[in-house]
C-alpha cells in the first residue's frame, strides 16, 4: 500500500510537546505549524521503535493499562503489521494489524495517537489505512476491541458493534467489526 498524505490543520501551542519522552524522534516543540500527515507501514527499525514508543506513551504512561510495555506475543510474528502515522517529520501515531485465520478474518488493535496530535485526522487515517491494508491482503472482515469512549469515532468510520461490551485491562471495551474490500 502506498503512502497516504493530507495537509495538517494548524493547532495551537501544545504545552509539554517537548516533554523528553525517550524513543520518539523529531517531536516538534513550540507552536504548531501546518504539517502534512502520512500513514504507512513502519519502513525501518527506527520507525518500528517509534511505533512501540507511541504505544508505550499512550497505553503505559498515559492510560496505565500495562506496567512497563504493551508488547506481546503478536508483535514479533511475521504476519503482524505495524503502521505509523507521521505529522511532518515526526511519528505521531501507530496501529497494529494481523490476520487471525486463513479465511479472511483480521484484527486491528493498539491504535494510539500522541495527545498533542489528536486534533487532526491522524487517528482516522490510521484506522482507514489498517482496514484498506487488511483488505488488500485478502481480508474479508476486521474486528477490534474498542475502548467504550471511542465507539462513536469508529461508528463514524463505518464500524459496527459486534457483541456486548466486555471488560479488558480494567476498561469497558466494545467488540466492533467492519467488512473489508480488496
Amino acid at each position: 500500500m502506498g503512502l497516504s498524505v493530507i495537509p495538517r490543520v494548524p493547532t495551537s501551542d501544545v504545552s509539554g510537546a517537548s516533554s523528553g519522552r525517550a524513543g520518539i524522534r523529531n517531536r516538534p516543540t513550540g507552536p504548531r505549524r501546518i504539517l502534512p500527515l502520512a500513514v504507512s507501514l513502519a519502513r525501518d527499525a527506527a520507525e518500528l521503535e517509534d511505533h512501540f514508543a507511541i504505544r508505550r506513551d499512550v497505553f503505559v504512561a498515559a492510560q496505565g493499562l500495562f506496567e512497563d510495555d504493551d508488547r506481546d506475543e503478536r508483535d514479533p510474528q511475521p504476519a503482524t503489521l505495524h503502521a505509523v502515522g507521521r505529522a511532518g517529520d515526526h511519528v505521531a501515531g501507530a496501529v497494529r494489524l494481523y490476520p487471525l485465520d486463513d479465511r479472511g478474518l483480521w484484527k486491528g488493535d493498539r491504535l494510539a495517537v500522541l495527545s498533542g496530535d489528536r486534533v487532526n485526522r491522524l487517528g482516522a487515517m490510521l484506522v482507514r489505512f489498517a482496514v484498506a491494508t487488511a483488505g488488500e491482503r485478502g481480508g474479508e472482515r476486521m474486528i477490534a476491541q474498542i475502548q467504550f469512549g471511542n465507539v462513536p469515532f469508529f461508528v463514524r468510520l463505518g464500524w459496527e458493534r459486534d457483541g456486548d461490551p466486555t471488560m479488558l485491562l480494567g476498561l469497558v471495551h466494545q467488540p466492533m467489526a467492519i467488512g473489508l474490500e480488496g
